[in-house]
């Protein structure tokens, strides 16, 4: 249902409105409340995005679960791409660890598949899409639609994802001080996303140490919490990943790309030189106008395909 009380005054582009919804969350769990964008022009139905936000996966994040704080780039995505997006405010660790957060994007997706016809979204084209932490988020939830049985996603955009616990790929090491995000914030947010103590560390390394085994934070670690550990990447929908040269997380993304390539997914991959995580942050960069339109470029083909050719 929409809650009044929770509507805020948003800058919006023209020809898009928001609104505030609250949806029933995961059995036994609270009610999850989303933000819905929505172009404000003829066109149903629409093909829908479900936009994660990033932020580090915990309450000390740049902006976490809070679907306010993703509003810029869930508005702009909704007026370029012509698409419903559905941002919802997922639960936070370290009050709320693993699968809480995932669970939350969940069970708003099954809303949002369900309740397709109300919303005016085909329920042929739903994507999932995310940054950082939320890229994270929105491959592991690629991966436990798929294994669920649903619902079906036609497609996912993972924005310098977040995917690997283990912290052992060579920009991981690397970039120890980098801005916005470095190794140390990695560590936090592994630490508490999986419900560690923030004295645990990856493969039970001494703080300070860099060369870190498989073990990581435990061999038990889910991959629907860190993809990068998925071992069958097969039937997961086409994927857009992208990378920046001076990030910790530059590795990670770009070998999941592969994996998913090497599994039969169609895959488009772009590491942009001479960028550090977030560095589109700044909307008046060179950088973040390429991303822009790359992104723009993307959505528009995964979720409005040009006619197949009749069969003769």
């Amino acid at each position: 249902m929409v809650d009044p009380e929770l509507a805020t005054v948003v800058s919006l582009p023209p020809k898009v409105t928001c609104e505030d919804w609250v949806v029933p969350g995961p059995l036994g769990s609270p009610d999850v409340t989303v933000r819905i964008y929505r172009p404000n022009e003829s066109g149903e139905p629409w093909p829908a995005m479900l936009w994660i936000n990033g932020g580090g996966i915990d309450g000390d994040g740049c902006a976490g679960g809070d679907a306010g704080a993703t509003h810029p780039n869930a508005a702009w995505i909704c007026a370029e791409a012509k698409v419903i997006v559905v941002s919802p405010e997922y639960r936070l660790a370290p009050e709320n660890p693993f699968p809480a957060g995932l669970e939350d994007c969940y069970a708003t997706l099954r809303w949002l598949v369900e309740h397709a016809e109300v919303l005016g979204v085909d329920r042929g084209r739903v994507a999932v899409g995310g940054a950082s932490a939320g890229g994270g988020l929105a491959a592991g939830l690629a991966l436990l639609a798929r294994d669920r049985g649903g619902p079906s996603l036609c497609y996912q955009l993972l924005a310098a994802p977040e995917l690997d616990d283990r912290l052992a790929t060579p920009s991981m090491i690397d970039f120890a001080d980098t801005p916005l995000w470095s190794r140390p914030n990695a560590v936090r947010s592994w630490q508490r996303y999986l419900g560690r103590s923030d004295d645990a560390t990856p493969g039970g390394a001494k703080p300070g140490d860099v060369t870190l085994g498989d073990a990581a934070f435990g061999d038990d670690v889910s991959p629907y919490a860190a993809p990068a550990r998925a071992t069958d990447l097969v039937g997961l929908p086409p994927a857009y990943v992208s990378a920046a040269e001076f990030d910790p997380l530059r590795d990670e993304g770009i070998d999941y790309a592969l994996a998913l390539l090497r599994a039969g997914v169609s895959v488009e991959l772009h590491q942009f030189p001479g960028t550090f995580h977030g560095a589109s942050l700044e909307r008046s960069a060179a950088v973040f106008k390429r991303q822009a339109r790359e992104i723009h470029d993307v959505l528009r083909r995964a979720l409005y395909p040009a006619p197949q050719p009749a069969q003769i």
